[in-house]
């Protein structure tokens, strides 16, 4: 092997390990985390990187609601869900009532790997 050679395999043995652990990351989110907000009609979580639309989503779960002491957990149901690139947008038939919720999403990568994260936030 000439020396040239052994350059290019040592710097791509260097880059591989870094392609390798690049995995789709939520970078913001409207709501954002542990946020307060007025009645939202939708959501959008934006990641780092394009990611596969038919295998990715989101659940929403409200987990309490003013006035009501212990309220079981109620999943959100009806809302439509589009993928723009990076983007997801979560559009509500109406907009979502007072009370808690926690938000888990996934999202399979262009490298197949499936990500998974999730936050809360509360409507005021």
């Amino acid at each position: 092997m000439t020396r040239k050679s052994l350059i290019a395999a040592a710097a791509m043995a260097l880059t591989l390990p870094g392609l390798a652990s690049a995995h789709t990351k939520l970078v913001s989110s409207t709501p954002a985390a542990n946020a307060t907000i007025a009645k939202p009609t939708k959501m959008t979580l934006t990641f780092s990187e394009t990611f596969l639309a038919p295998l990715s989503g989101a659940d929403l779960t409200m987990t309490g609601m003013p006035g009501m002491a212990n309220h079981d957990p109620m999943p959100i149901k009806g809302f439509k869900t589009a993928v723009d690139g990076k983007t997801m947008t979560l559009t509500f038939p109406r907009a979502l009532p007072a009370g808690t919720y926690d938000l888990k999403w996934h999202v399979v990568g262009a490298d197949q790997h499936k990500m998974e994260g999730g936050y809360s936030f509360t409507v005021k």
